[in-house]
């Protein structure tokens, strides 16, 4: 590794704040985001890499250029040894669901190289952070149901007749495959990690960035994209994460995992601070209340709703309690959750349930 890379420090990134229909308050107003504008926000895109919308440093002798161009000259220090790619492979995201946000789905892998043009398609996962009670989300078709009777129902818009509806709680997390139609809200707060992409087929007869009305040459055309993506037999189930006592006081729970990613929520009281080491980048989001963030020689505060991108080279990061923060990351399986899992005393069948197999 080179000095330059050696040198590479926590990345600070910008912020895009979306305006969508389904957008409100909640992200400055009960997370306690600064810097938002005053309009409603659905969306806030912590850490990407999405071409058109790439975040930029804001901190440090790197400040001002994107993270596209931090991987393309430090990728080794980013990501960790052995890793290649074109882009940064997460995308991150506060969601606030004011209103319901509209269904639709994104192609997985396959159907994105075949159908979009594009490198790979979006599997996401929503780790909820606020629901209303009663608040529930469309997942997945319900069994049974055929393509002809699920096209019939999109077109008159009659989605409980063909999509499972879930409760949705607080503190658990929903995989979600690509090829998944979806939605959630309203009154729902949601931290997001998916892959790198902004593909998606809408099953809509408004447009989400403003309620306009689609057309019906175009929402035809839309359903007809959509049918061709769609996974019929998959259906996610939200789950409480696994947990691992890591300290006195700390809490690991590992909310979901698979080959794009793993999201990771850790606790700490005030007996003994945070300490996470890891072998890839971090992307940590802070949900709780202010922390002091701790790597090497680098000590900085990270305000709520903070996000700050840990490059593999910081290798280990202390965060003094008390502490509630995410940890998103692009795993090995083995050395970052199996292991880690099964050394705890989880059975390798749960494991297996648990972390979600390649599309």
């Amino acid at each position: 590794m080179s000095g330059q890379e050696a040198a590479l420090y926590p990345l600070r990134l910008s912020v895009t704040a979306r305006p969508l229909v389904f957008g409100g308050h909640a992200i400055a107003r009960r997370l306690g985001k600064r810097g938002l504008p005053d309009w409603s926000v659905a969306e806030t895109w912590e850490c990407s890499d999405v071409p058109g919308n790439r975040s930029v440093v804001t901190n440090g002798p790197l400040a001002g250029r994107t993270l596209h161009h931090v991987l393309v000259n430090h990728s080794e220090a980013l990501m960790g040894t052995g890793w290649s790619g074109e882009y940064f492979p997460l995308l991150t995201k506060f969601i606030d669901a004011a209103g319901t946000l509209p269904v639709h789905l994104h192609a997985d892998d396959e159907a994105a190289r075949r159908l979009e043009g594009r490198p790979n398609g979006k599997t996401e996962a929503w780790h909820i952070l606020e629901a209303a009670p009663g608040a529930t989300a469309l997942c997945g078709v319900r069994k049974g149901v055929t393509a002809d009777r699920l096209r019939a129902a999109l077109e008159a818009q009659d989605f409980d007749a063909v999509l499972r509806r879930l409760p949705v709680r607080a503190g658990e997390t929903l995989y979600v495959p690509g090829g998944t139609p979806h939605s959630f809200g309203p009154d729902t707060l949601v931290y997001e990690i998916e892959q790198t992409s902004d593909i998606q087929q809408h099953a809509m007869r408004w447009n989400m960035e403003d309620g306009s009305p689609v057309g019906e040459e175009e929402f035809r055309a839309n359903l007809d994209m959509l049918m061709r993506q769609v996974d019929l037999e998959s259906r996610p189930e939200f789950t409480p994460g696994l947990s691992i006592a890591v300290g006195d006081g700390v809490e690991r729970v590992f909310l979901c995992a698979g080959p794009y990613f793993a999201l990771e929520r850790w606790r700490a009281g005030t007996a003994e601070p945070l300490r996470h080491s890891f072998a890839t980048a971090q992307i940590l989001s802070n949900v709780g209340a202010p922390v002091r963030v701790r790597t090497g020689t680098w000590s900085e505060a990270l305000g709520r709703a903070e996000t700050l991108l840990l490059p593999a080279a910081c290798r280990e990061v202390e965060i003094t309690g008390p502490a509630d923060v995410l940890f998103g990351h692009l795993p090995d399986l083995d050395r970052d959750v199996r292991g880690p899992l099964l050394a705890a005393g989880y059975p390798l069948p749960l494991l297996r349930r648990f972390i979600a197999a390649p599309a």
